[in-house]
């Protein structure tokens, strides 16, 4: 994400526009207190000063006071003024002959650039750092130059170079002494090395990384970078672990200095902010001044886990709310909330609102894939489920890349293949996700629970038994609740292959509590049918047992597209079993059809 030099965060505006209203009968002394408000990370007061003290002509900024005042002004949400200030600065900078301040300035111009979607001169502003800092000494600025040589080494596939590029940003943070681009090195040698498939070391460095960060030794700027990286990093490679703790703590860092008091009177509420309807992608999305700019970032990641936690309601509110504080060059975090949000609303069954989250998503740039495959299944639509997870598989560049978004695909493409009854599709799926998972927990207990489900497919019972119980155990202790209760069902269903009625109920029971927990309506009434199923061997009317699965949920009061979307069929196929319902039946109406389900218990 775009953002300004060696500094950090911290000042409200009120504060900081009384103090310049105070300076501005003191010019001399308004940059001085500008200064000081810098290193005090009192971000709105610095730019209310030397934003008065630039609007007189007479008045000139040096060099570093521009780099400043582009600092203060990005950090207050004012964008567009950031980059004009540090094109002023870079200007500067050249004309005092400082090379090493105009290559600074030239690549923070590039990375702005960068965010706000403008590659061209994202691209000339890197061409002219390089020609500014490749023929100086060794010196921190170069830091920023090998951190892009590695990230475009990564994007063209040579790994040795980008190693090699953030070994030597290493080398060069270390001589500078500067803690913030130890720690940034350490984490872009992480990366690299964790797409290498040296884990371990990756984890290493990035733990280290984490500790300057946690501690509170970092600035502002390279304290959020690294949350936000290091939060990317975790979610990608499936640490939950990691994910689970850096969110909590960036959440803390990122809470405004008044976080725990009374609201203002007339200030809207986080309640109340999470009930109103999320915002269009369209419209601007900044921060307001004084804010930290980092925050609706960080919450989007702490949505992706308080969606696995299960804490759905939580986690739609923080979408919301992540999607108002994200900043204009962030864009794809507020994608990646949206997406999280229409995950939320398809497991209760709000299948229209997850197709309009899911919309959102796509329009800020993200595939919402595999969310909106299982849509297309929830719907009855099967061949868009399948055409759709494989497209995402297809354009998936680096699976590497992103472990967790590959197996996330992979376990639905195995969920949409055993759907339209595609059982070596399915095997295939699974067999892949197996070959990813390794011994990482979160991937384990999702490869898991793919192979069980396939051996449950092929009838190979005492495998499946075993694959779903090992899966079971790895999301119980991952403490993912709605992962761990699909599986029940599943091994409700092997159980009762086995003849193993009580322990069938036990599962579908515990399972049921979960979705009503969770509020995963379609899941708790496919739970609570297969109960009420296990109650009779012989049922009467000589009705089948997805007969009787459709009538108990005619007598509850649902719709065709209710229980297409319980049983995961389609409406076409529900009418087909309800006039088959009747002519056994001898009846000619839902109500009447009630009445019998009633009078011969199967309700």
């Amino acid at each position: 994400m775009s953002a300004p030099t060696l500094h950090t965060a911290g000042g409200t505006g009120t504060a900081g526009a009384a103090r310049a209203a105070r300076a501005a009968a003191h010019p001399a002394d308004e940059v001085e207190r500008a200064r000081d408000a810098a290193e005090r990370e009192s971000w709105a007061e610095a730019y209310a000063l030397l934003h008065a003290h630039d609007l007189h002509p007479s008045r000139a900024l040096t060099a570093d006071d521009l780099s400043v005042l582009a600092d203060a002004a990005w950090w207050s949400g004012h964008v567009d003024e950031s980059v004009t200030a540090r094109l002023r600065s870079h200007a500067a900078f050249l004309a005092a002959g400082d090379h090493r301040g105009a290559g600074l300035a030239a690549w923070w111009l590039h990375y702005e650039y960068r965010g706000l979607g403008r590659p061209a001169a994202a691209a000339g502003w890197l061409h002219r750092a390089r020609h500014h800092l490749e023929d100086q000494p060794p010196c921190p600025e170069q830091c920023f130059l090998a951190w892009t040589d590695a990230e475009e080494a990564e994007q063209q596939g040579d790994r040795a170079a980008a190693l090699a590029a953030t070994r030597r940003m290493t080398r060069l943070a270390l001589r500078s002494a500067s803690p913030d681009l130890v720690a940034l090195s350490r984490q872009a040698e992480s990366a690299v090395l964790l797409a290498n498939g040296r884990r371990s070391e990756a984890l290493a460095l990035l733990d280290d990384a984490m500790c300057a960060v946690t501690a509170g030794e970092l600035s502002g700027v390279f304290t959020g970078w690294l949350y936000c990286l290091a939060l990317t990093q975790c979610m990608e490679a499936a640490d939950f672990g990691r994910a689970v703790e850096w969110t909590n703590a960036a959440m803390e860092w990122c809470a405004p200095p008044w976080a725990g008091r009374p609201p203002e009177p007339g200030a809207q509420t986080s309640a109340e902010a999470g009930s109103a309807s999320a915002p269009e992608p369209s419209a601007a999305l900044a921060v307001a001044s004084g804010e930290n700019p980092f925050r609706g970032v960080c919450r989007a990641h702490r949505v992706e886990v308080l969606d696995l936690l299960g804490t759905w309601a939580l986690a739609e509110e923080e979408a919301r709310q992540a999607c108002r504080e994200v900043p204009v060059d962030c864009l794809e975090s507020a994608a990646a909330a949206f997406y999280a949000a229409g995950d939320v609303q398809r497991r209760q069954g709000r299948l229209d609102e997850a197709a309009v989250s899911y919309a959102h998503a796509h329009e800020l740039g993200r595939i919402p894939q595999p969310g909106l495959a299982l849509l297309r299944l929830a719907q009855g639509r099967a061949d868009a489920a399948v055409a759709g997870v494989d497209l995402a598989l297809a354009c998936q560049s680096d699976p590497r890349h992103d472990l967790l978004g590959r197996a996330r695909l992979l376990a639905a493409r195995t969920e949409v293949a055993l759907a339209v009854r595609d059982v070596p599709g399915a095997s295939r799926a699974a067999r892949e996700l197996d070959a990813l998972a390794g011994d990482v927990p979160l991937l384990r207990a999702t490869a898991d629970t793919a192979l069980g489900a396939v051996a449950l497919a092929e009838a190979r019972t005492g495998p499946a038994l075993r694959l779903l119980r090992q899966a079971l155990a790895g999301w119980l202790e991952l403490r993912v609740p709605y992962e761990a209760a699909q599986v029940r069902m599943l091994l409700a269903a092997a159980d009762r292959t086995v003849g193993d009625e009580e322990a069938a109920r036990l599962e579908l029971a515990a399972a049921r509590a979960v979705f009503e927990r969770l509020g995963a309506v379609p899941d708790a009434r496919r739970a609570a049918a297969l109960l009420s199923g296990g109650k009779r061997r012989r049922l009467p009317g000589g009705l089948t047992a997805r007969e009787a699965e459709v009538l108990r949920l005619v007598a509850g009061g649902g719709t065709n597209k209710d229980i297409a979307q319980a049983l995961v069929i389609s409406e076409h196929t529900v009418s087909r079993h309800l006039n088959n319902i009747f002519a056994k039946l001898g009846v000619g109406s839902r109500a009447a059809a009630t009445g019998y389900a009633y009078a011969h218990d199967l309700v």
